[in-house]
């Protein structure tokens, strides 16, 4: 059998949007999936608006709930709260196996081969024929290049030979039910609880007839969390009492990138794979989908040439992905790590705050470079303040 040009693993947002991308330049293009389609996806299936955007077809029929507002609650006893609303949906509610069978869908309209059901177990790189060499449980496929986009637990960086660089954190998902009164109430906002686990947050996604609730911890800590406890204390927080269904599920978020690059041999990581959550609210999908479009843009710009398709990749993620994720680690611990001073600057700037927040959702801007200095202004003009109105 002819090699293919590209073998992508994982047909999530980021594997089967770049497979869609690869195979419109007229790449021959396989896809492996290692679950039977459709599949549950533990994700909590908020997909911004940026993200959103950067796929080139409609979704409409994947989705649940579009959410044009968000609340912010800050402190267990929700002191400060902030709300945004736009025009557009901030928020497009999915639940994953929907919306991921609606991509792979849409690659088998570009003649893509998908291979279902099928484990990687092997990686290989034949140096003389200049090709990659990928084992699953059922076949052996030849490609010029592999692209990991499988995930936070990337089977296949592990067998590229990457060892772990990025920040794990855990996070803990329920699909819930619950009385209809309570579900019309929180079913109108995407809202979001800082503090309700420690460095961390809760959140609470409608869906179509049901909710997806939350808790994350997204800084290191020096203790294990229970974060089963956290989330039934978040119920209350929510004034949910009584949950008349609920499935359980964990999964870990990347929240930080690789330290050692995002290329090795012939393969090249995006999503989760390479750690492109967002630090601050470890929203994924979005950098997962837009580095799918950047690894397919390098290696259609290179003309399959490895070495210019390796530097252009870098030089899109330097321009794209990587400033926003490596100052969104310095606000994340800023945030995160200092509450008194963070709600502190909350009291006189927590809705310009908010606002810029929906704004990174809305993909409209990133965030600030020089934070550092941005905060000092801010600090001082508190500090200003405070000396004329001591009663604040």
């Amino acid at each position: 059998m002819e090699p293919f040009d590209a073998v992508i693993i994982g047909s999530g947002p980021s594997g089967a949007s770049t497979a869609i991308k690869l195979a419109e330049a007229g790449w021959k293009i396989a896809l492996v999936e290692k679950e039977i389609l459709p599949r549950y996806k533990t994700c909590g299936g908020g997909l911004v608006y940026r993200g959103r955007n950067y796929l080139p077809f409609d979704i409409s029929s994947a989705v649940e709930r579009e959410l044009h507002q968000v609340e912010i609650f800050f402190g267990k006893k929700s002191t400060l709260i902030f709300k945004a609303q736009r025009e557009k949906p901030i928020v497009t509610m999915i639940m994953r196996d929907s919306f991921d069978s609606l991509l792979v869908n849409q690659a088998k309209k570009h003649s893509i081969v998908i291979y279902e059901g099928e484990k990687i177990t092997g990686l290989e790189n034949d140096e003389n024929k200049d090709l990659a060499v990928v084992k699953t449980d059922k076949r052996t496929i030849a490609a010029k290049f592999v692209i990991a986009a499988d995930g936070a637990l990337s089977p296949t960086a592990k067998l590229a030979g990457w060892p772990e660089t990025r920040q794990i954190c855990p996070a803990l998902e329920y699909e819930i039910k619950v009385s209809p009164t309570d579900f019309e109430r929180l079913s109108k906002t995407v809202r979001f609880d800082m503090d309700v686990v420690p460095k961390g947050y809760g959140w609470c996604f409608p869906k179509k007839n049901h909710l997806s609730v939350g808790v994350g911890n997204f800084m290191k800590l020096t203790k294990t969390l229970n974060l089963k406890t956290y989330y039934q204390d978040y119920l209350q927080t929510l004034g949910i009492s009584n949950v008349l269904e609920e499935q359980a599920h964990g999964f870990i978020i990347p929240i930080s990138p690789r330290t050692d690059g995002f290329v090795k041999h012939r393969v090249f990581l995006i999503g989760d794979a390479a750690g492109f959550a967002d630090p601050v609210t470890a929203e994924g999908i979005s950098n997962a989908i837009l580095s799918g479009n950047l690894v397919a843009k390098a290696l259609v710009e290179s003309q399959a040439n490895l070495d210019k398709a390796t530097l252009l990749y870098q030089q899109y993620l330097d321009e794209k992905i990587l400033p926003e994720l490596l100052t969104g680690i310095k606000l994340a611990k800023l945030f995160y790590n200092n509450q008194k001073l963070r709600n502190l600057m909350l009291q006189k700037l927590g809705q310009t705050a908010t606002e810029a927040m929906t704004d990174v959702f809305m993909g409209v801007r990133s965030y600030p470079k020089d934070y550092k200095e941005s905060i000092r202004r801010r600090l001082k003009l508190m500090v200003f303040s405070l000396k004329k109105n001591p009663d604040f």
